[in-house]
């Protein structure tokens, strides 16, 4: 426009944060199905070109997420607010209906059968996204106040403990020792001083200890991690396998399809150790992408919380961020034997249709946040 000034002229609008988020997602969750495709294909029967029962469930269940991600994201923040403690009481007590009439797998009571469509849903995952949204709710509606004294506390706490001490009793450590995670993460975020998390701290180990020496499992996990190559034959199979997945790919891997450990080698390589298989396939680079990936879904989803325009919106996008960054973190800890197997999901990645309805619903959330979110500010350059 003639009259403008050079410093309008040089004006560009900053990229969206919501949609770095949904790009970021979409080569997530894109790259989870041609993994799965790949990680499953084997076990397809003949004349159905290499899709496997688990790979229609795995696509469908994306893509319902995905369609329930964007009717979350319209809903207004206000109602997820007034939701926020009933959702979490729903989620509660399906992990109490799991202990008492769940399906158990390997030693495990972690799912409740839906009658009537032969399907199976681990509530924890629901629990985990509950939690995240009542607690950002509670310390909301504290008019600002900053959770830095017991009583203060002790909703919060309340909140956290309760879902956690049902995931432990299935027994699930590994998402009861997330749902406190993100909870402390989120205190934190509300200006809780660190040095009021001393003690919890303290009591946490000491807890996990006693868990560990109680629990024969959880035992042969940790001596599995300590010494995998020891006990190649046992406890350390699984991450041994792993491994060989990620020694056998070098950096451009062996190429898609043509992985060996998938093939009865690897455990259930489609579910919690599918980065093993990205790793076999597409080499350190796959990783890389995966990687990156979930780094900028972190930073979108900080963003948003930055641009937040109340302190329940900012803890909601911060706690729904949290929910999918720990995770992938911790599992590729785990698939790597920087930690103990803990049985979390990749998200977007791993097969699971309950794990992938959880963290599309997370994205919708930050969505929601971000759609009533300023406009990011322009940027100039010469």
């Amino acid at each position: 426009m003639i009259g403008r000034s050079s410093r309008d002229a040089g004006q560009r609008v900053a990229p969206a944060p919501d949609a770095a988020l949904v790009a970021a997602v979409a080569l997530l969750a894109g790259f989870g199905l041609v993994m799965i495709h790949s990680a499953t294909a084997h076990l397809a029967p003949e004349g159905s070109f290499g899709l496997a029962a688990d790979f229609k469930r795995h696509a469908a269940g994306a893509a319902v997420a995905a369609l329930g991600a964007v009717v979350v994201s319209r809903a207004p923040l206000a109602f997820w607010h007034r939701l926020a403690l009933p959702f979490w009481a729903l989620a509660v007590a399906l992990l109490a209906a799991t202990l008492a009439q769940g399906v158990s797998v390997n030693g495990a009571r972690r799912w409740l059968a839906l009658p009537g469509i032969g399907m199976r849903f681990q509530p924890a995952e629901l629990a985990k996204l509950a939690t995240v949204l009542a607690v950002a709710s509670l310390l909301a509606r504290r008019d600002g106040q900053i959770p830095n004294s017991l009583g203060r506390l002790w909703a919060p706490a309340g909140v956290a403990l309760l879902p956690a001490a049902l995931l432990v009793a299935q027994p699930d450590l590994g998402n009861a020792v997330l749902v406190l995670v993100l909870v402390a993460a989120l205190l934190f975020a509300a200006g809780t001083p660190l040095a009021m998390f001393r003690l919890p701290l303290v009591l946490g180990a000491a807890g996990m200890a006693l868990y560990v020496s109680l629990r024969s499992y959880a035992w042969s996990r940790l001596t599995g991690f300590l010494d995998p190559w020891a006990r190649a034959d046992a406890e350390g199979y699984q991450l041994v396998q792993s491994f060989v997945g990620f020694a056998r790919g070098g950096v451009w891997g062996v190429g898609l399809g043509d992985g060996r450990q998938k093939l009865f080698y690897l455990p259930e390589a489609h579910t919690d150790f599918i980065l093993a298989v990205v790793a076999e396939e597409t080499g350190l680079a796959g990783v890389l992408v995966v990687l990156g990936g979930f780094a900028a879904l972190a930073v979108a989803g900080l963003q948003i919380a930055r641009r937040a325009r109340d302190r329940f919106a900012l803890l909601l996008a911060f706690g729904a961020t949290l929910l999918l960054a720990v995770p992938a973190l911790l599992n590729t800890a785990v698939v790597t034997g920087s930690v103990p197997t803990k049985g979390l999901p990749l998200p977007f990645l791993s097969y699971g249709r309950s794990a992938m309805l959880s963290s599309f619903a997370a994205v919708g959330l930050l969505l929601a946040v971000a759609r009533r979110a300023p406009p990011p500010p322009p940027r100039f350059h010469q």
